[in-house]
C-alpha cells in the first residue's frame, strides 16, 4: 500500500522573527496554534503547500495538478499566480533560495514533475529519470543549485542546474524512495524509504557518503526527514510508530521518540524549526517532541481531519465545551473505521477525544441533556449516552435500535426521542419504552419540548406530526402542521415558545406554541436546502445553514431583520450549528473546521 503523507513546512517572517507552521494550506503560529489561518480557494483537495523563502508567498498544490501561488502578507490572500504544470496529483513543492523558481512533481499523466520560473510560468528544466510517481522533491539552497528527487520506482535522481537537468540515478533504495531533503548549509541532503533505510549524499556532487543505522534506521517504511538548522543531525519520522534524532556525522540515533502503539500512531512527517521538533501522526495529530521525554510530547495538537458530521454545545462549572464529531476510514493493510468525537473549550480552543470505544460509523446528531450527558445517534444503529465530566466512552451506555437512526433529542426527565428509519423510539433513563411503527409518512428529525410535553417529528411528507408524551407512550393528536417541503431540521426554542423548521423548497418557518402552533412567521433567503438550525439562547433569534455555504440569523418577529454569513465555510455547506451565547455562533462543516462568529444586532 502507498501512503499518502504530509510534510510540514516553516518560514521565518522577517520582521517578527516567529515561525509559522503550515499544513496543506493551514497556517498557525508556531508558538501558539490557536493563531491560525485557512485557504480556501481550492476547488480541489491539497496534498502540499510550502512557503516561499522570502515568506512572502505561498505555493500550494492539488490533485487535479494545479499550482496556486498566492500572498502571505494580506488577510486576503489575494492570488499571485496559478499554473497547472502536471495533469495529476501534486505530491511535493520546492523552492530555490532566491524565491524565483519552483519544482513540483507528483503523478502527472505526460511528466511526473516540473520546474518553472515563479512570475511566468516558464520551464527552467526537465525533470526525467523516472518511470513512476515522483513522491518528493528538493532544492538545494545555495548556489550552484542542485536538485533531488526520489520516486517509487525505488529510485532517486540528481540533477544540475539551471536549467535543471537530470545528471544520474541514484538505486541504493529497495523499495519507493518517501523523502528526499538537503541540509540547510547545502552540503548534504537525505533521501528516506519504504525500505527503512536512510542514506546521506553530498549535496554538491550526489555521491553517496554514508546511511544512518546499523542495519536500518526504522523497522517500519519511513515518509519524512527534517535537518537541524546547523545540519548536524535530522528527525525521522516512520510507519513503525517513532520518530529519530539523528547525529548525522556518526551515523546513529541520538533519541527515539516513541509515539504509541494504535495504527493512528504512525508517524508521516516531521519538522525541526530552531527549538521545536515536531511530528505529524495518520491520526492528524501534531506532536512537540521533548528530547528530555522521549515517550510523551510536550503537547499535542488535536482536531479533527475529516469530514465533521454533527456539533452541539454544552457548559460545565461555568465553562463551554464545544462537542463534533466526524466519521472516517484509515486503510493499512486491513479496513478500520473510526467515529472521533472531540470537545473543545470554546474560550482557548484546546481539544482532545473522548478516550474508549465509540461509535463504528458516522454519527447522525449529537445533543448534551442537563444531566450532563452527550447523547449521539449513529448509522451503527446505536444511541450512546456518555458522561461529560469523565470523557470516556461507556460500553454499559449504549442502547441498540431496530433500525438506523437518523435523529435524537433529549429533555428533562431523562427522555430522549431517536427518529429512525421507519420507526420512532421513546426512551426514558436510556432504555426503549415505546415505539411507533407504521405511522404512513418518512420521519426525518424529531425534537422533544423542552418541558418533555411533546414530540414533534418532522417528516418527508413535508408536515411536522405533534405527538403528546403521555407517562411511556407517544400518542398522536392528530395534529400535523403543513410545511413547504420535507423537511430536514427543527429544533424548539430554549423556553419551548417557539418551534422553528427548515424545509428543502428552502424556507424557514416558526410556529407559536401558546397559540395551537399557529405560523409566526415565514423566512426566506437561502438560495439552496437549508440543512441545520440553531436558537440563540434569547429565543428571539435562531439561525440557519444551508447547502448554499451560508449561515442567515434571523429575528423572529420580524422576518426582514436578518444578519447574512456568506461563505462560512467556503466550498463546503454548514453541517452544524450552536450557539454558546446570544452574541456568538459557532459552525461546523466538512472542511474539518469548527469556527466561532460574533453575531452583533
Amino acid at each position: 500500500v502507498s501512503f499518502f503523507f504530509l510534510t510540514l513546512y516553516l518560514y521565518k517572517r522577517v520582521t517578527t522573527n516567529d515561525s509559522y507552521l503550515l499544513i496543506s494550506g493551514i497556517s498557525c503560529f508556531l508558538k501558539n496554534p490557536a493563531i491560525g489561518d485557512i485557504y480556501t480557494e481550492h476547488a480541489h483537495q491539497v496534498n502540499v503547500a510550502k512557503y516561499s523563502p522570502s515568506g512572502f508567498y505561498i505555493a500550494s498544490g492539488d490533485i487535479t495538478g494545479k499550482i496556486r501561488i498566492w500572498d502571505t502578507t494580506q488577510k486576503e490572500h489575494l492570488l499571485k499566480y496559478e499554473y497547472t504544470p502536471i495533469s495529476g496529483k501534486i505530491k511535493d513543492i520546492a523552492w530555490t533560495e532566491d524565491s524565483k523558481r519552483i519544482a513540483i512533481v507528483g503523478e502527472g499523466r505526460e511528466k511526473f514533475g516540473a520546474v518553472f520560473l515563479w512570475d511566468s510560468g516558464s520551464s527552467v528544466g526537465e525533470i526525467s529519470g523516472h518511470s513512476k510517481v515522483i513522491n518528493s522533491v528538493d532544492i538545494r539552497q545555495k548556489r550552484p543549485y542542485r536538485l533531488a528527487t526520489g520516486s517509487d520506482d525505488t529510485c532517486g535522481s540528481f540533477y544540475e542546474g539551471p536549467p535543471f537537468k537530470f545528471k544520474f540515478t541514484i538505486r541504493d533504495h529497495s523499495q519507493f524512495v518517501n523523502c528526499v531533503r538537503f541540509s540547510p548549509d547545502g552540503a548534504r541532503f537525505a533521501t528516506a524509504g519504504a525500505d527503512g533505510m536512510i542514506f546521506i549524499f553530498d549535496g554538491a556532487t550526489g555521491e553517496r557518503v554514508g546511511s544512518l543505522g546499523e542495519d536500518k534506521a526504522h523497522k517500519g517504511g519511513i515518509y519524512a526527514v527534517s535537518w537541524s538548522p546547523d545540519s548536524s543531525q535530522l528527525i525521522s519520522a516512520s510507519g513503525d510508530k517513532t520518530v529519530k534524532l539523528w547525529d548525522v556525522g556518526a551515523g546513529t540515533a541520538v533519541t527515539t521518540f516513541n509515539m504509541g502503539s494504535d495504527v493512528s500512531d504512525l508517524q508521516l512527517g516531521c519538522l525541526w524549526q530552531k527549538d521545536h521538533l515536531l511530528s505529524i501522526s495518520l491520526s492528524g495529530y501534531i506532536n512537540y517532541l521533548d528530547k528530555n521525554n522521549p515517550d510523551r510530547p510536550i503537547r499535542t495538537v488535536k482536531g479533527h481531519s475529516k469530514s465533521i458530521q454533527c456539533l452541539t454545545v454544552h457548559k460545565n462549572e461555568g465553562q463551554t465545551y464545544i462537542y463534533s464529531g466526524i466519521f472516517y476510514h484509515l486503510l493499512l493493510q486491513l479496513f478500520s473505521l473510526i467515529f472521533a468525537s472531540h470537545y473543545w473549550d470554546a474560550e482557548t480552543g484546546e481539544n482532545d477525544c473522548f478516550s474508549g470505544k465509540g461509535h463504528s460509523n458516522q454519527v447522525s446528531k449529537m445533543v448534551t441533556t442537563d444531566a450532563g450527558e452527550l447523547v449521539t445517534c449513529s448509522m451503527d444503529d446505536t444511541l450512546r449516552y456518555t458522561n461529560i465530566g469523565k470523557k470516556e466512552y461507556s460500553a454499559s451506555d449504549v442502547v441498540k435500535m431496530d433500525f438506523q437512526p437518523k435523529s435524537v433529542s433529549a429533555a428533562v426527565g431523562g427522555l430522549s426521542l431517536a427518529v429512525c428509519i421507519g420507526q420512532i423510539v421513546l426512551l426514558k433513563d436510556k432504555k426503549k419504552v415505546f415505539t411507533l411503527d407504521n405511522f404512513g409518512y418518512e420521519a426525518e428529525v424529531g425534537v422533544i419540548h423542552p418541558g418533555g410535553t411533546t414530540a414533534a417529528v418532522g417528516g418527508a411528507d413535508g408536515k411536522v406530526h405533534l405527538y403528546s408524551i403521555q407517562g411511556n407512550t407517544l400518542k398522536d393528536e392528530g395534529q400535523t402542521l403543513d410545511g413547504d417541503g420535507p423537511i430536514t431540521d427543527m429544533a424548539y426554542s430554549n423556553d419551548g415558545a417557539y418551534l422553528a423548521t427548515i424545509d428543502e423548497k428552502k424556507v424557514a418557518r416558526v410556529y407559536s406554541v401558546a397559540d395551537s402552533y399557529s405560523v409566526k412567521n415565514d423566512f426566506y433567503g437561502h438560495h439552496a436546502k437549508p440543512v441545520s438550525l440553531a436558537w440563540s439562547p434569547d429565543n428571539e433569534h435562531f439561525a440557519t445553514g444551508g447547502m448554499d455555504m451560508m449561515v442567515y440569523v434571523w429575528t423572529v418577529s420580524d422576518p426582514d431583520q436578518r444578519i447574512k454569513l456568506p461563505d462560512c465555510h467556503r466550498l463546503h455547506h454548514v453541517s452544524g450549528l450552536a450557539w454558546i451565547n446570544e452574541h456568538t455562533l459557532v459552525t461546523t462543516s466538512h472542511d474539518a473546521s469548527v469556527k466561532q462568529w460574533t453575531i452583533t444586532y
